[in-house]
């Protein structure tokens, strides 16, 4: 098992302490096979709203089930206290904190991964049904360009833009980034292929982070000119009536995980909402 220190990185994300992946024969030590494995997500957290809509979309209840965490850790460091005994289990006096995501093993008790999209791609190529593809081959590159725009030039940039002062170079790379994506959305309905692939849930996750979370440091000036992207907010209300999208948004959760975390300010900005995400999201219940 590689394990990586938890070290403070230039990310909104959290280092990875674990990256096994799950391989296609017994050489790999984790080999796919349906039911060996599980999945411990906490939805109010990007990362695991990201894997349990992928974890719909690739209709995987019956062979990875998964167990739902709070909302809010109930440790101090952003541990839960589930977690511990996996942690501990797999790696020798470990002392760092018990994050979620994590892919654990129900065969030896140990964690495979705490790599959000890792976990996501292994999900995919190993135990889809082969006609639903998140990563459809030949489009990972052309993904993995959208996860990085995401992760990088809005939720990074908004973040540092939401921080008290601002950085009006942050709030244009933002802006930037949503007008690419805008702009590559513009005519059709998905981002990558003519297909819903882990693109459309990158940004539908990153989406819901900049409403819910970043808009509240933001003054309102910007978040009117976040919200001037038609095309991207209408893409972002169409997944969450989706099913797999809209049943896993729990935006009690989020609020409450962020006032739980957020040492910011709050700004104008917080009271421009741009979604109705409840609403939407109950129209996902409906279907």
């Amino acid at each position: 098992m590689s394990i990586t220190p938890l070290t403070a990185l230039p990310s909104v994300r959290t280092a990875p302490a674990f990256r096994g992946r799950i391989g296609r024969d017994a050489r790999s030590g984790h080999y796919a096979v349906p039911g060996r494995y599980r999945l411990h997500l906490a939805t109010a957290c990007p990362d695991g709203l990201r894997i349990a809509v992928g974890h719909s979309l690739l209709a995987l209840d019956g062979c990875c089930p998964v167990t739902f965490l709070p909302a809010v850790p109930d440790c101090p460091d952003g541990s839960h206290t589930a977690l511990r005994p996996l942690y501990e289990t797999s790696a020798h006096r470990y002392s760092g904190p018990a994050l979620a995501p994590v892919l654990s093993d129900d065969w030896s008790g140990r964690i495979v991964s705490t790599h959000s999209r890792d976990i996501l791609r292994d999900l995919d190529r190993h135990f889809g049904d082969g006609v639903t593809r998140l990563y459809p081959s030949g489009a990972e590159a052309e993904i993995e360009a959208v996860e990085r725009l995401c992760a990088e030039d809005v939720e990074q940039a908004a973040q540092r833009a939401g921080r008290e002062g601002g950085d009006p170079r942050a709030l244009r790379t933002l802006l930037a980034a949503l007008g690419e994506l805008e702009q590559r959305l513009t005519g059709v309905e998905f981002l990558v292929g003519g297909r819903l692939t882990a693109a459309d849930v990158e940004l539908w996750v990153t989406l819901v982070q900049l409403d819910t979370v970043h808009r509240n440091h933001l003054d309102a000036s910007a978040v009117h000119r976040i919200a001037d992207h038609p095309v991207l907010w209408a893409c972002a209300r169409r997944l969450a009536a989706h099913p797999a999208f809209g049943a896993h948004l729990d935006l009690d959760g989020i609020a409450r995980r962020h006032h739980g975390r957020c040492q910011g300010l709050e700004a104008a900005g917080a009271a421009v909402q741009i979604l109705d995400w409840a609403g939407h999201a109950a129209d996902a219940s409906r279907r």
